[in-house]
């Protein structure tokens, strides 16, 4: 299952990305991965088939946005959240905020809910439902997709899920320029980030978009 070799890569990893893991931090993120082997057979939760690549391609891949979801915000969305990337390595990293996982798919819901149980994750939120028919009681400070679906869909469908302080983080593979041109008109491109994950080939990208005033 989970080898000394994927604790050190994680560990260095971490450190490449100028993150310092805690004890608990370094067990949590092992334990997530524990059980995003173990599921990914039967609930296909992921593509990425071989242990090896989870590490480098889910975990860093999640925690290389730590520092942009350091900059603010207490209550996060993670929407499409399928497997969990990136709230679950986000919600283990900041225990003191509140993250809600959003998904559609039921499997992968109640794989989330397993998670939350296993791993003690107090401070995360498993919803089973469309995004476009999820009502919260309040704005999100900050609302993230990974591979979840276009900008153009990303920003329409979630629009109502946020405010004017709200960041809306996208990680996407190459910078997807014909995307930002079709950004529906309220929305605006704060920032684009070159993200270098460690072990990870190809480009990453994230991409920080704020409703206009």
């Amino acid at each position: 299952m989970v080898s000394d070799a994927h604790a050190a890569e994680l560990l260095c990893g971490a450190r490449e990305l100028g993150i310092e893991l805690s004890e608990r931090q370094q067990q949590q993120l092992l334990a997530y991965l524990a059980l995003l082997i173990k599921w990914n057979k039967a609930y296909n939760l992921t593509a990425v088939r071989d242990p090896d690549e989870m590490v480098s391609r889910h975990l860093l891949d999640s925690l290389s946005v730590v520092p942009f979801v350091a900059e603010g915000g207490t209550r996060w969305l993670d929407v499409g959240s399928g497997g969990g990337m990136p709230g679950v390595p986000l919600a283990i990293m900041f225990p003191e905020r509140a993250f809600t996982l959003l998904d559609s798919n039921g499997k992968k819901t109640r794989f989330l809910t397993q998670v939350k149980l296993e791993l003690s994750l107090a401070n995360l939120e498993v919803i089973h439902s469309r995004v476009e028919q999820y009502r919260p009681d309040a704005p999100f400070d900050g609302i993230s997709s990974r591979a979840f679906s276009a900008l153009q869909d990303f920003a329409a469908w979630t629009r109502h899920l946020g405010g004017a302080e709200t960041r809306w983080l996208a990680m996407k593979g190459v910078q997807p320029d014909d995307e930002l041109q079709a950004l529906p008109a309220d929305f605006r491109l704060e920032a684009c980030h070159v993200l270098k994950v460690p072990g990870c080939q190809g480009q990453r990208h994230l991409l920080i978009l704020r409703r206009t005033s």
